[in-house]
C-alpha cells in the first residue's frame, strides 16, 4: 500500500482528535453505558442503546484515524525546496478569471481536505491543474461545473 501524503499540521490535528477520543470521549461513553445498565431492562432502555451507538461511532473513528496516521507520510511543507512553484502543501492565492473573485487554497492530502477551510485535496482537479505552476501562470481546470481559469497571484509555504 502506498503512503498517503499529509501535512504536519493535518497529522497533528488528527493526533489531537485521536487523543481526545481515547482519553475523554471513550471513558465518558463507557460510564454512560454502565449507568444505563444500572437502570434495568436493556431491551427497552433508550439511553443504553444510544450510548452503545455512540460507542460504536467513537470506536470506528478511532480505527479510522489510527489507520490514516499509520499509512500517512507526513510532509513538513516549510522545508520544501523550490518554493517558486506550486507543490504539495503550498498555499496559493488565485484569481478566478471568470468572476474576478480571489480565493486562497492550501493543497493537502486526501484525508485532511476541507473546502470550507480552504484545504483542497492533492487529487482534486484544481490541485492537479495547479501543480508546477508559478506566480502569474494561468491554470485551466476541468471542474464538474465546466472549464474554469485561475491566475496564480501568490504562493506561500506555511
Amino acid at each position: 500500500m502506498s503512503r498517503a501524503p499529509i501535512t504536519a499540521r493535518g497529522a497533528a490535528k488528527m493526533r489531537e482528535e485521536l487523543d481526545r477520543l481515547k482519553s475523554v470521549d471513550r471513558p465518558q461513553v463507557i460510564e454512560a453505558i454502565a449507568e444505563a445498565r444500572a437502570h434495568g431492562d436493556l431491551k427497552e432502555n433508550a439511553e443504553y442503546h444510544a450510548a452503545r451507538e455512540q460507542q460504536g461511532f467513537i470506536e470506528g473513528r478511532i480505527s479510522e484515524l489510527e489507520s490514516k496516521l499509520s499509512n500517512a507520510e507526513v510532509i513538513d511543507v516549510s522545508t520544501l525546496a523550490g518554493k517558486d512553484k506550486i507543490v504539495f502543501g503550498a498555499t496559493v492565492e488565485l484569481l478566478d478569471l471568470d468572476s474576478d473573485e480571489e480565493v486562497t487554497y492550501q493543497i493537502v492530502g486526501d484525508g485532511e481536505a476541507s473546502i470550507e477551510s480552504g484545504l483542497i485535496s492533492i487529487s482534486s482537479p484544481i490541485a492537479r491543474a495547479l501543480i508546477g505552476k508559478q506566480e502569474g501562470d494561468v491554470a485551466e481546470v476541468e471542474a464538474p461545473g465546466g472549464r474554469r481559469e485561475y491566475e496564480v497571484v501568490g504562493i506561500r509555504y506555511e
